[in-house]
């Protein structure tokens, strides 16, 4: 049976963006898994990359809300679906306040108005990874499978402005906290201009990525000049858990910076003993206990992996 949805497409995803290598992989996707995404007629941006820069609450809220109102009229009773993280937390948002603030919502409903629009905030909004579990499952989406990627270390983006400096300065980024040992000995970084010269900062294609790649080896991840970071893992768990506390070490050791001395470093010693304890795995130690506490603060249920 075909499962249909609004899909909120984002600046992102068009022809030659960004992502739009990532729209192809979705589309692939919904082909396999007999998915149909119908884009929201007339759909504008989310205001992720303007609107925080000068525009009011107003603004901002209205965008999204507009985006809602589309799929109300035009695609009603199908839940609206954004493949970009940040289009789906501003979506997100956006219900959550307006929800919550009534004169948030009386107000950008007038603005809705003047267009011919109307927001009732009853379309729920999905992020694709939310699809994929909650609407198929584990099992079904292990059915289709041909070439299993077991074993595999996948390396996530990480756009924290925290470490940033690093890269832009050339300052090494090494471990000063006992549960940032994860981020290894010290983070390698990557410069495109080393052997693509001057480019847009994106990874694009596949030599770039294969260059990336390299950089990280078998690391926990490496710093992007001028754009952010990766953190690589042998699970979802372990590279949530290496990109927060990338950022934590980031905070620190700049702090620990300020104060003109020698910073004392963990040793290549207390960095093996400390992943050592952690891929023991105890019911309250390591990745499965971070993890717990982000999903109590996320409100959604812990499953711990045997």
């Amino acid at each position: 049976m075909t499962r249909e949805y609004a899909f909120y497409p984002g600046c992102s995803s068009q022809l030659k963006a960004s992502a739009s290598n990532y729209l192809t992989s979705v589309e692939s996707m919904c082909r396999t898994l007999d998915v149909k995404l119908t884009p929201i007629p007339d759909w504008n941006c989310c205001g992720a990359s303007i609107s925080y820069a000068g525009s009011g609450e107003i603004a901002r809220h209205a965008m999204n809300a507009r985006n809602f109102a589309l799929a109300e009229k035009h695609l009603p009773g199908r839940d609206m679906v954004a493949t970009c993280a940040a289009c789906w937390l501003n979506a997100r948002e956006t219900q959550e306040q307006l929800a919550e603030d009534h004169v948030l919502m009386r107000e950008t409903r007038a603005a809705l108005k003047e267009a011919g629009l109307d927001y009732s905030g009853k379309t729920p909004v999905k992020h694709m990874v939310e699809v994929l579990i909650e609407d198929f499952g584990y099992e079904a989406l292990a059915r289709p499978v041909v070439k299993p990627l077991e074993g595999l270390k996948f390396a996530g983006y990480v756009g924290c402005q925290t470490n940033r400096p690093f890269g832009i300065a050339g300052e090494t980024l090494r471990p000063v906290l006992h549960m940032a040992a994860t981020i290894g000995a010290e983070v390698p970084l990557w410069e495109p201009r080393t052997n693509f010269g001057d480019t847009d900062m994106l990874v694009l294609d596949m030599a770039q990525g294969r260059d990336l790649a390299q950089t990280v080896g078998r690391g926990a991840g490496a710093l992007m000049r001028g754009h952010g970071s990766v953190a690589a893992g042998c699970s979802l768990r372990e590279a949530v858990y290496i990109a927060i506390y990338l950022e934590i070490n980031a905070h620190l050791q700049m702090d620990a910076l300020r104060f003109g001395k020698k910073i004392n470093f963990l040793s290549p010693g207390e960095i093996e003993k400390i992943l050592a304890r952690q891929s023991k795995g105890k019911p309250s130690e390591g990745f499965d206990r971070a993890w717990e506490g982000w999903c109590n603060r996320a409100g959604i249920p812990f499953k711990r992996l045997s």
